[in-house]
């Protein structure tokens, strides 16, 4: 595991095959930043399973509110709903959607990411100026790469639980 250098804006995000470790991006989307620390710190993200994962592209997760088991999981909502917060501004920079980085989905308004976010599996360049990247994984990639395919997977993997370092 690389070194945690900021443990207040590092994520913690336990998968089935061990952990993977997040770098925020506060000083590039300090909302965005902001809103995923306060949903870990809530727990809200326990649990909660990768609702869209599409090979050489991207795994989404992130719908707090369809996504997990205690409330009654539904996989075909999964993806439509968000966080009991008001939706955020877009926080577009010049930093790629490459391999590894974080971003926020949305729907067709700029301004409407949520809870929702994805990984990147591969370069997606073509995304980049369109959605907001607000962290990167420095560490268990390997991870992220082996979470279940499908738009939904038959056998949705989770996040077990995530946590901000500076809080274990």
């Amino acid at each position: 595991m690389s070194e945690i250098k900021d443990p207040e804006n590092t994520i913690l995000m336990e998968l089935k095959g061990g952990t993977v470790t997040i770098e925020l991006m506060p000083d590039v989307a300090p909302l965005h930043t902001a809103r995923m620390k306060e949903l870990v710190r809530s727990g809200e993200y326990d649990n909660v399973a990768f609702h869209r994962v599409i090979d050489s592209f991207m795994a989404q997760t992130g719908d707090v509110q369809h996504g997990d088991m205690e409330d009654g999981f539904n996989i075909r909502m999964a993806g439509t709903g968000g966080s009991d917060k008001p939706d955020l501004p877009a926080e577009f920079s010049k930093l790629p959607h490459d391999r590894g980085s974080i971003g926020a989905a949305r729907s067709a308004s700029p301004d409407s990411a949520n809870s929702q976010f994805f990984i990147n599996f591969a370069d997606n360049n073509f995304l980049n100026g369109q959605y907001t990247v607000y962290g990167r994984v420095t560490a268990g990639m390997e991870h992220v790469d082996a979470i279940s395919r499908g738009e939904p997977p038959a056998e949705p993997d989770r996040m077990i639980s995530v946590k901000v370092a500076a809080d274990v």
